[in-house]
């Protein structure tokens, strides 16, 4: 089992920065790929990044490629996501996400285990 829980979402400024941070509990963090998605109101949760289980291979969707930076910390157990140049259109709520599998996934039916998300408002 485990358990992530997101924090650093906010409400900024269009052109400003966030930092979101997932942290994991339990044993053999290292196992799992990790996943950031997000959800408007009105839409179906969308990829927007994912990182393998050592960190080595990251992925993005195009809305979010040359903002968005994800990484991971096995030795803390967590997993970031650097938001820079923020859109209006970037506001939803920010899931983490956990694969039992060495790479990620774009699928959100694939993942194993969520955290219970953080909201993102970006302000025109």
């Amino acid at each position: 089992q485990v358990q992530l829980v997101e924090s650093g979402g906010g409400l900024v400024q269009a052109g400003g920065s966030l930092r979101l941070s997932c942290t994991a509990s339990g044993r053999a963090f290292s196992n799992y790929a990790m996943g950031w998605f997000r959800q408007a109101p009105g839409k179906e949760r969308e990829f927007v990044a994912g990182i393998s289980w050592n960190g080595g291979s990251t992925y993005y969707a195009d809305s979010v490629k040359g903002r968005f930076t994800i990484s991971r910390d096995n030795a803390k157990n967590t997993v970031h996501l650097q938001m820079n140049s923020l859109k209006p259109e970037d506001t939803a709520v920010y899931y983490c996400a956990a694969l039992r599998s060495r790479y990620q996934s774009l699928d959100p039916g694939a993942y194993d285990y969520w955290g219970q998300g953080t909201q993102v408002t970006v302000s025109s």
